[in-house]
């Protein structure tokens, strides 16, 4: 197994933000409802957002955050980095747009889903490498949960 250093971990971070964008985007074109489709391009808007602060952090990393932890000229873990991006969260999953909430539904499960596979890549990366950075984006996407569960709970509601 790879080991990988924050600024590893904050490249997918970033790729999964990307992915989410585009995932509540094609949610948004699916609905017919003003409010849900404002909602859902919130949503998106707020995944570019957390990737720019994903980037930003990125950038305030210290040499030793960013030292390779493995020898690797051909830089494969970068590009196993970005398949697990690309097919674990948001883009293996077919949204169900036959309603809000149903969207909904598939959105916190994404999310808890990247909540999950950031909680196995902290155990990837070294204390010296970063490892304490991780909490940082654990939080960003558990805010993202709380959200989407009170907007859930407003639905059922009515």
């Amino acid at each position: 197994m790879y080991d990988f250093n924050a600024d590893d971990i904050f490249q997918i971070a970033e790729q999964l933000e990307r992915n989410g964008a585009a995932f509540y985007r094609q949610a948004a074109e699916s609905v017919q409802d003003a409010d849900a489709k404002q909602f859902l391009l919130k949503l998106a808007d707020m995944e570019d957002d957390h990737e720019k602060t994903f980037k930003q952090m990125r950038q305030e990393l210290t040499e030793a955050e960013k030292t390779a932890t493995v020898f690797d000229p051909q830089g494969e873990a970068a590009a196993y980095l970005k398949a697990l991006a690309d097919t674990r969260v948001f883009f293996e999953k077919s949204i169900d747009t036959s309603s809000m909430e149903a969207i909904l539904k598939d959105a916190i499960v994404a999310e808890k889903d990247s909540i999950v596979f950031y909680l196995g890549m902290k155990e990837a990366v070294p204390e010296e490498k970063g490892k304490a950075r991780m909490d940082a984006i654990i939080k960003e996407e558990m805010d993202h949960i709380r959200l989407l569960s009170g907007q859930l709970a407003r639905i059922k509601k009515q």
